[in-house]
Formats: C-alpha cells, structure tokens, sequence
C-alpha cells in the first residue's frame, strides 16, 4: 500500500494555485478579508489553514471576477472608447470621489479598477463629468484624446488624419464629430487593427529575443561555474523566471501570428 503524501505549508503560488486563483486574485481576496493572511512566519500558509479555505476561492472569483483590475490610465482609454468622449485619468477620480466607481485594490501605491465596474458605469454619468472639466472645449478633441477615443494608436490616428486632411479649429483641436465618424469606418478599422496585431508582434518578438539573450546568459554562467571559471554559480531563481517569460511571450507571438487580437 502506498504511503500517503502529506503536503507541507504552501507559498503565495502554490496557495493562490490550491484555491484556483490567480496572484492578483489571492492579493485582493486578502486585501478584502475573504482570504486568511500567512499563518507559518508570515510568509506561508499551513496545509490545515489551505484546506480549510479551499472554497474561498470560488467566492473571490465570484466577487472580483476573472480579469484582472486596471489602473486609471487604462481605465480612462476603455471609458473612452465606450463612449466616443476623451476621458481623463482625473474624470475617473472624480467618478470614485461622487461614488460611481470603486478603487478596487491597489497596486504600487495606485488605484486599480474593475472592468466590470467600468463596464457598468451610466454614460450619462461619465458625459457629465467630462463636460464639467472641458466645458466649451466638448465638442473637440487633440490628436491624443482622439487615438483614445477610437483606441488606435497615436501614429496610426496621425497618419489617418493627414491622409483624410481632417480639419482643425485654431487651437490645432479635431471637431469631435469627425472622430466619432471615423469610428464608424469599417474598412479604416480593419486597416488599424492589422496595424495593432503588427505592433504588438514585433513587441512580443523582441520580448521574446531579449529573454532568450538572458537564458543564454544564464546557461554560460552556469557552463562557468561547473567549469571552475568563476567562483559563484548564477541565481537559480533567474532560470525559472525567465522560462515562465519565454513561455508566455512565446504564446503572445503564436496568438498574433494567427491573427487573434
């Protein structure tokens, strides 16, 4: 008969892992006390305390849901592009400050938010916070406020508007009509979107090459110190990092390649 594995205390991976979350997940169910906090030197948890919470993990994913919050840069551009308005980080503060949306957690001293939250938020509400900043100004929009609105990149939206010599007022301000009209162009989106996929590979593929450089680097200090040619072997936590890199970066680049989004 086959002895019985017992399972020692868990790190922060492997305790996130046991309750089916992810890091982010772990991190904020604690923040709002629905996960217990390390009770083995602070820094693990007991196999009885992870045993005893395997539900709580469900109830986290429940409350926070599966996407991970984001902060008030990212959380304007979504608002943004939701309701053809160029929404600022400062309009998302004021939209906390009169109770609309939650700081969900935070992460390096910033807030972060739900996208559900954002998702959810009354447009109206939104409109009225950026017309009380704008105020004679709503009815345009810099080439800045414009790539968010249509969520193009700054480039590709400078490019668009030379090409279709969009008209500016004197302050160098595109009319908010014409944007929002662009928005609408199928075949322009098309054509950006292609533009989005060819960036975003040529990021992954240069992710990819530098974590590779960094393995390689890795393995020729490793090769040194068996060899005897230097006196200290390199850390082994930098294999196991940059490997999880590689993989996720490799999987960025298959899924541009096949033209997923």
């Amino acid at each position: 008969m086959a002895a019985q594995i017992i399972r020692g205390d868990f790190g922060p991976h492997q305790f996130a892992g046991h309750l089916g979350l992810s890091r982010w997940q772990l991190r904020v169910g604690r923040e709002h006390g629905l996960v217990p906090a390390p009770d083995v030197d602070g820094e693990r948890w007991s196999a009885r305390l992870a045993e005893e919470n395997r539900g709580n993990g469900a109830t986290v994913i429940a409350m926070f849901g599966d996407d991970p919050p984001i902060g008030s840069a990212r959380a304007a551009a979504r608002l943004a592009s939701r309701i053809g308005l160029d929404v600022e980080r400062r309009d998302v503060e004021v939209l906390v400050a009169q109770g609309d949306l939650k700081v969900i957690s935070r992460f390096r001293g910033y807030p972060v938010y739900l996208m559900r939250d954002l998702d959810r938020l009354d447009p109206e509400s939104i409109r009225r916070v950026v017309s009380a900043r704008k105020g004679p100004l709503l009815d345009s929009v810099d080439a800045t406020g414009a790539a968010m609105i249509l969520a193009w990149p700054r480039r590709s939206f400078d490019l668009i508007a030379i090409e279709r010599a969009l008209p500016t007022d004197q302050l160098g301000r595109y009319a908010l009509d014409d944007i929002q009209a662009l928005a609408t162009d199928e075949n322009l989106a098309r054509r950006v979107l292609e533009e989005k996929r060819r960036l975003a590979l040529a990021k992954t593929r240069r992710s990819e090459t530098r974590i590779e450089d960094a393995l390689r680097s890795w393995l020729l200090q490793c090769t040194a110190y068996v060899d005897r040619t230097v006196d200290q072997p390199p850390d082994p936590a930098t294999i196991g990092r940059e490997i999880r890199a590689l993989v996720t970066a490799r999987a960025e680049t298959a899924r541009y390649e096949r033209g997923e989004e």
